[in-house]
This record gives structure tokens, C-alpha cells and sequence, in this order.
């Protein structure tokens, strides 16, 4: 049943092509007239007419093979701003309105994102493609009844065949997707400099927020009480030669009142970085939250080295902000730091009632905040009836276990080959055999399908497009997993 699922869903992605291929040909009209008419007004429609398409394929393709492609493109274009004249500027020319200021910008946003020009290739050859991969193992079991049914004993395995390979052939069309349509590594180092700026104005934000909370905090509490204290000495200055009893009695409310301010510094000072988590490190300062809850509070700590200490302080004040929620509904809580490579992993579970939801302005999301600042993530379960499950993870916490310096190994050969060979199988053998095979020319050439026997010819046309399109896709993926890992090690 799996399979005929498989088989329908080819035939589903397939049907895309009806309408493919008409918004294709309306799309390249308004391209090409863009640049030989200069009809520049009919580009920007014409390429979101295209990412249409690709989104609806991406949706499909995430439905029917599990496959995410995130959209490759670059961040769109702010608005135009009018200056303190009313004018808008656009280079060296003002505008009185900003249509076309925004015209102008959203022009050079498509022209200049690179998937713009990958998804008209993607255009192009994504039909045969498609023919091949998603469709082809619903036509091979055609053939094979056909062939059958002209007395081809043979017919008979090419049903099978179809079937088991159905599966293999969809994933790998989902694969070639992802590199035609998927993010490159310049496009993913954009978006993660993106989340860093946005990362650092929160960080900044945030900043500011404590630095006015302490002031307060001091002003209120610590500095009321030494006002409060030296007005107290003062006034018992004033009654030692005439009263030394009642001196003495504001002397001792005075030691008491700085004894009072010395503890206030003290709680202050370990709101803002514990004394136990600079002395002893992130799993003692956890084991003395521990103690300090009114829950019973399992600690398991495996870490040989200790992380920077603003991560620390970090994981610090999220662990007390969990545990604090815990403990308005839980009883137990059990709590796991360890590492995953170079990531720090927290793990806090409860044996609460279950239902917590990540808030804007509530504590989850300020533990989500606190951790963004150093690229970590916060992954919350919590079903109604319990347990809630809390996983804090900071990629790049800890320095690497093993230091290494390594090339790109077989990914690195794979690429050369791929974008050294994906052009044999997808232009002279596949795309130029079959203008041939369509118009009829008789040169056989180096063309294998023109040595193929008829019913095969049209097959390996479309065999071989597949191949070159799956090459080239694997070649644009790869590229940027190694490029991306590279950037990673330095």
C-alpha cells in the first residue's frame, strides 16, 4: 500500500506540470521581453509568478517526501523613506512619490539574488526531470503491460520494479529540488548575519534593561539604607554626651540597618553573576539551586570542561527561571547537563500538569532571548497532563574535543565530478539528443540514445536529462554542506 501511495504521489507531482509549464512560458515571455524590449515593468511579475510555482512545488515535495526546502532568497527591500524635504531619494535622483524608488529597489532585489536565475534553469529543465523521477515508475509499469501484452515475457519485471524503486526515485527528486530550489551558503550566511544583528539589538536591549534594573535596585534598597545609616550615626553623635544609652541604641539599629544593606548587595550582586558559579563552575552552582528548591531536584552533570562564562551565567538563570516555574505545579524535577560535540545540552524535566506555552514577554520566552544571544535554542514539550520536557542547547559552547584539520574528503571529489560532468548527460545527451530525436535529424553521432532501439530512445533521452539535472542539483547541495562546514571549523 506504501508503495501505490508513492506511485500516486509521483503521478501528483507530475500533474504540477500543467500548470508548469504554462506559467513557464508566461514567465520567460516577460523575461525576455524585459531585456530585448527593455519592458522592465514585466520582469518583477514574471519572477514572482515563477516563485509561486516553486513554492507550491516546495509544499508538495515537504508533503510527499518529508524533504524541507527552505526559501533561498534574500531579504526583500525596506520601503523608501522621505527625507525632512518630502523628497525620495533613489541614488543620485529624487522622486516627489515612492512608487518608484521601491520600483528600482524590488527591480535589483531579483536581479541580483542568485536563486532568481536558478529557478528559471529549474524552469526549464524541471519538467523532464519531473517526467523521469516523479512519473517515471507509473509509465515503466505501463510499458511493461504493454509489453507483456505483446508477448515480452520480460514486460513482466519491469511492474516490479517500478514499485520498489518508486520510493528511491521520489526521494532523489526531492534531493534535486532541494539543490535547485534550496538555499546556497551565501544565502544562509546572509540570514544567519541577519539573526545575529537582530540577536545583538535584543542583546543590547537587554542590557540596558538590567543595568536600569540594578540602578534601581541599588537606588531603592542598598544606598535608602546607608542614607538611612549615616543619618542614624549622626544622630546618635548628637546624643553621646547627653544621653549615651540612647546613642548606644542607635548605634545597634545602625549596625543592624548595614548588616540589613550587606545582604541586599549581596542577593544584588548574586542576581548579576552567582559567587558559587564564578568559583565553582556551571554544575556545583546547579546542585546549589537544587538545594535551594523546595522540589526534589535530581542533578546530572557530565561535562570535563567548564564553558565561557557568559554562557554559564546564561544556562544559570535558565535552569532558576525553570525551576521556578516548576515549582508552582511539580514535585520532582530532574535536571541533565552534558555535551554533544561542542554543544552544551540542559535538559529539565518535571513531573507537573503539563500545558506550558512559550509567551511573548513571559519567562519562557526571555530564556529563549537570553540563549539567542549565543546561537542556542530552547525546545519545549509539555502536553496537558505532564511531563514537561525543557531542552536548552548552545552549539558552540565547548571547544572542540579533538582538534583536526581536514579537507573536504569525498564530498570535495564528489563536487569536482558532479560540476565536471553534469553537463555531458544533461546538454549533448539528453537536452540536444532530443531536439534530434523531435525533428528527425539522421547523424547518430556520439548521441547514445540514437543507437537505442526506438521504443528505448525517448526513455534514455529522458534518463539521461534526469541524471544531469540530479548531478548538477547534487553538486549546488554538496558545495554548500562543505562550504558550510568549513565555515563552521574556522
Amino acid at each position: 500500500m506504501k508503495h501505490i501511495k508513492v506511485l500516486g504521489h509521483g503521478l501528483a507531482l507530475f500533474a504540477v506540470v500543467l500548470i508548469q509549464i504554462p506559467a513557464a512560458l508566461i514567465a520567460l515571455v516577460g523575461v525576455v521581453l524585459s531585456f530585448i524590449l527593455g519592458m522592465v515593468f514585466l520582469f518583477p511579475p514574471s519572477i514572482r509568478l515563477i516563485r509561486s510555482v516553486a513554492r507550491l512545488d516546495r509544499r508538495l515535495i515537504l508533503r510527499w517526501t518529508g524533504i524541507k526546502i527552505e526559501e533561498p532568497y534574500h531579504p526583500p527591500p525596506p520601503p523608501p523613506v522621505r527625507q525632512r524635504d518630502g523628497w525620495y531619494r533613489d541614488g543620485r535622483t529624487l522622486y516627489r512619490k515612492p512608487t518608484m524608488p521601491a520600483f528600482n529597489a524590488r527591480l535589483n532585489w531579483f536581479l541580483r539574488d542568485p536563486s532568481t536565475w536558478r529557478e528559471i534553469v529549474w524552469l526549464l529543465i524541471d519538467p523532464w526531470t519531473r517526467a523521469v523521477l516523479a512519473a517515471g515508475p507509473t509509465l515503466l509499469i505501463g510499458y511493461g503491460v504493454y509489453q507483456t501484452w505483446q508477448g515480452n515475457l520480460w514486460g513482466l519485471a519491469l511492474p516490479v520494479a517500478a514499485i520498489v524503486v518508486a520510493p528511491w526515485a521520489l526521494r532523489i527528486y526531492g534531493f534535486y529540488a532541494m539543490g535547485m530550489l534550496g538555499p546556497t551558503a551565501s544565502t544562509q550566511l546572509i540570514g544567519q548575519v541577519r539573526h545575529l544583528n537582530q540577536v545583538r539589538v535584543e542583546a543590547v536591549d537587554a542590557q540596558a534593561a538590567e543595568l536600569r534594573r540594578i540602578e534601581r535596585d541599588l537606588h531603592d534598597g542598598a544606598q535608602a539604607r546607608m542614607v538611612a545609616v549615616g543619618m542614624t550615626i549622626g544622630a546618635a553623635e548628637q546624643l553621646i554626651a547627653s544621653d549615651p544609652e540612647a546613642a548606644k541604641a542607635l548605634l545597634a539599629k545602625a549596625r543592624e540597618s548595614s548588616a540589613t544593606a550587606l545582604a541586599e548587595l549581596r542577593q544584588l550582586v548574586r542576581g548579576i553573576h552567582p559567587p558559587v558559579l564564578a568559583e565553582r563552575g556551571l554544575g556545583d552552582a546547579i546542585r546549589a539551586l537544587a538545594l535551594d528548591s523546595p522540589l526534589k531536584v535530581e542533578v546530572s552533570v557530565d561535562l570535563d570542561e567548564r564553558p565561557e562564562s557568559p554562557v554559564e551565567s546564561a544556562v544559570y538563570f535558565a535552569v532558576a527561571e525553570l525551576l521556578a516555574n516548576a515549582s508552582r505545579h511539580a514535585t520532582k524535577v530532574s535536571i541533565d547537563i552534558s555535551r554533544r560535540g561542542r554543544a552544551l545540552r540542559v535538559t529539565v524535566a518535571d513531573d507537573g500538569s503539563g500545558g506550558a506555552v512559550i509567551h511573548p514577554g513571559g519567562g519562557l520566552s526571555g530564556i529563549e532571548r537570553r540563549l539567542a544571544t549565543f546561537d542556542g535554542v530552547l525546545a519545549l514539550t509539555s502536553p496537558p497532563g505532564g511531563p514537561t520536557v525543557a531542552t536548552l542547547e548552545l552549539p558552540f559552547a565547548l571547544s572542540a574535543q579533538e582538534p583536526e584539520i581536514r579537507s573536504a574528503g569525498w564530498r570535495g571529489a564528489l563536487v569536482a565530478i558532479c560540476w565536471t560532468l553534469c553537463w555531458i548527460p544533461l546538454i549533448p545527451q539528453g537536452i540536444v539528443t532530443g531536439f534530434m530525436l523531435a525533428f528527425g535529424a539522421p547523424t547518430k553521432s556520439w548521441f547514445l540514445a540514437l543507437y537505442m532501439p526506438e521504443p528505448l530512445q525517448w526513455p534514455t533521452v529522458f534518463a539521461m536529462i534526469t541524471l544531469g539535472a540530479t548531478m548538477l542539483a547534487g553538486g549546488i547541495v554538496l558545495s554548500a554542506s562543505v562550504a558550510r562546514e568549513e565555515a563552521i571549523d574556522c
